[in-house]
C-alpha cells in the first residue's frame, strides 16, 4: 500500500452547475484529495489565496469565466505555477487551443468519465 503523503493536496473546483461540482468534490476526497468548491470564477478567485495545488474548471460561468480565471491565475506569479484542469463542454478546436495556451494540462470535455478525470488529477499532482 502506498504511504500517504504527509499533507493533503488541495484541489480547487470551480462548476456552476452544482450535480458536478458535488459529483467532482465527492470523487475527489474520496481519493483523499482536500477539496475547495466554487459556482463561478468570482467566487473561486477569492480562494485562490488558499494556494490550492490543482485547479479544475469550468469554462462557461456566470460572472467570469474559466478562461478569465485562468488568465488570473497566470497573472500572479505566487499562482502562476499552479496546473489547470479544464472540465467543459465547451468543445470546439479553437477553445480546446485557448484552453491549452491559458495553460492547462488537460481539457477533458463533457460528458466526461469520472475515472478519466481522476486519473488525469492523479497525473497532475502527484510526484512522478
Amino acid at each position: 500500500m502506498a504511504q500517504q503523503p504527509p499533507t493533503k493536496k488541495r484541489i480547487l473546483v470551480v462548476d456552476d452547475d452544482e450535480a458536478i461540482r458535488t459529483m467532482v468534490g465527492k470523487a475527489l476526497q474520496a481519493k483523499g484529495y482536500d477539496v475547495m468548491l466554487a459556482k463561478d470564477g468570482l467566487e473561486a478567485s477569492e480562494m485562490l489565496g488558499k494556494k490550492p495545488d490543482l485547479l479544475i474548471c469550468d469554462v462557461m460561468m456566470p460572472n467570469f469565466d474559466g478562461f478569465t480565471l485562468a488568465k488570473l491565475v497566470k497573472a500572479h506569479a505566487e499562482l502562476r505555477a499552479m496546473p489547470i484542469i479544464f472540465l467543459t463542454a465547451k468543445a470546439q478546436p479553437k477553445d480546446v487551443a485557448t484552453g491549452i495556451s491559458l495553460g492547462a494540462r488537460h481539457y477533458l470535455t463533457k460528458p466526461f468519465s469520472i475515472k478519466d478525470l481522476l486519473d488525469k488529477v492523479d497525473k497532475t499532482v502527484q510526484p512522478a
